[in-house]
């Protein structure tokens, strides 16, 4: 299993409360929030790691002094989405089965445990405990994704997107050609997530781990990363 962290955006929702910092580099318990997570995929035995850095990637780079990863850097972060991200790094998508997730995802570690011990693939994270405030929502029945996008009502919402995915090495390797053909066709707005959807519309399965009752957050607004900081702190009261 190897992971790809997405961490080139400019986060423009929240970027006038970091300093212009990324995202992926909120303090969390003391540390940057990326560097938290390196931390935690080290423990769980994954050290085959890719950054993609963009917006500001000074930081990231001072978060990660003594870590092992590949960087890659994507200079157009500011005018296309992650798929110009993942184009970059598209060597990197091939061979093993795949983590990709957004950089400014915060999750205890019970997230990933059950995130790696489910064989389903490809395999996106929802929380069904997210509905009224969902940012980007899913709706799913059986363990296989029906709907997504933000524009659906809370009555066809069954939870929200956690921003991570599991991909094994077969489905790789369209999804990687995708990726290409994307860019190709200058289709610039496309995120690396509307690569997996698309799989959706053309009547395949696409799985859905409903993650209900552990923490995560990610960080879109300061509510969000409020929402961290406080339940860091219950963690350490406990």
């Amino acid at each position: 299993m190897k992971v790809l962290i997405m961490a080139a955006g400019v986060g423009s929702r929240i970027s006038r409360h970091l300093q212009n910092q990324p995202k992926c580099c909120v303090e969390v318990d003391g540390k940057p929030l990326i560097k938290g997570t390196m931390e935690l995929l080290n423990r769980k035995g994954i050290t085959n790691i890719a950054v993609v850095t963009g917006y500001q990637e000074k930081f990231i780079l001072q978060a990660l002094e003594g870590f092992q990863y590949t960087r890659y850097f994507n200079p157009f972060y500011r005018v296309a989405n992650s798929i110009s991200s993942a184009w970059f790094a598209r060597d990197f998508i091939a061979g093993d089965d795949l983590l990709i997730m957004n950089g400014d995802v915060f999750m205890e570690d019970s997230v990933l445990d059950q995130l790696l011990s489910d064989d389903r693939s490809p395999l996106m994270l929802s929380d069904s405990t997210r509905i009224e405030e969902a940012d980007y929502r899913f709706q799913w029945s059986d363990g296989r994704l029906l709907k997504y996008g933000k524009q659906l009502g809370n009555e066809e919402t069954t939870g929200e997107y956690v921003g991570i995915a599991k991909l094994d090495r077969d489905y790789l390797v369209g999804f990687r050609q995708r990726i290409i053909e994307a860019v190709a066709a200058e289709d610039y707005n496309c995120w690396w997530e509307d690569v997996i959807y698309r799989t959706v519309d053309e009547g395949k399965d696409v799985y859905v781990k409903d993650i209900a009752g552990r923490f995560w957050a990610e960080v879109d607004y300061v509510e969000d990363y409020e929402r961290i900081k406080q339940f860091v702190k219950q963690t350490k009261v406990r």
